[in-house]
């Protein structure tokens, strides 16, 4: 199954995105298969930077980078794919600038929703970012659900059991870009935080 085949945007409504960096995911898998989703903020700017690209694109790159000092042993983007891990954004276009608007994640919510509902066997969620957070509030919303990560700083929230649908969910920090490299603690907030969410799986 390719997850492009089942979700698109047919539309385009978010006025804050460029359009032209529109991507969902297009590799084979077995839906079963995925016990751990990676969710990251939106499409990079530079399609050849996305998870799923050709070569070594800079989304790979650094969340490798992340498993590995999570203690995976993984020595290549395929041997987290092989854990049942399946990477996303929660937008998919790309930004056009720093931030993205509050309707954009909401709307680009209901595209991750059936994104999500293609695993049945997902025992966790790794939100790496606000964005991604907002993104999975918005899906339970709809639903009549309560939120799933409450309002506060990352930083605070980390560390907490919280549930979305019975399956555990990890507010995180972004993996992906630029700050990765530079930011220690945060680096080690990401390791810790994906180490727990590969421990269910075993």
């Amino acid at each position: 199954m390719k997850v492009c085949d089942t979700v698109s945007c047919k539309d385009f409504p978010c006025q804050d995105v460029r359009h032209t960096g529109y991507l969902v995911p297009d590799i084979d898998l077995q839906p079963e298969k995925v016990r751990l989703v990676l969710i990251s903020e939106a499409t990079p700017e530079n399609p050849d930077d996305y998870y799923y690209a050709y070569g070594e694109p800079s989304f790979q790159t650094t969340t490798l980078q992340a498993f590995q000092e999570a203690g995976a042993r993984v020595n290549s983007f395929q041997d987290i794919l092989d854990l049942g891990v399946y990477l996303t954004t929660a937008v998919k276009c790309a930004k056009t600038g720093y931030g993205i608007q509050s309707a954009s994640i909401k709307e680009c919510s209901l595209l991750l929703e059936k994104e999500l509902n293609l695993f049945p066997n997902v025992q966790a969620y790794l939100l790496m970012g606000d964005v991604a957070i907002k993104a999975l509030n918005y899906i339970a919303k709809r639903a009549g659900e309560p939120r799933v990560i409450p309002a506060g700083s990352t930083y605070k929230l980390r560390g907490q059991a919280y549930h979305f649908r019975e399956r555990r969910v990890f507010p995180c920090y972004l993996q992906v870009g630029p700050s990765f490299g530079i930011e220690k603690s945060k680096r080690r907030m990401i390791a810790e935080d994906i180490h727990a969410a590969l421990a269910l799986l075993n």
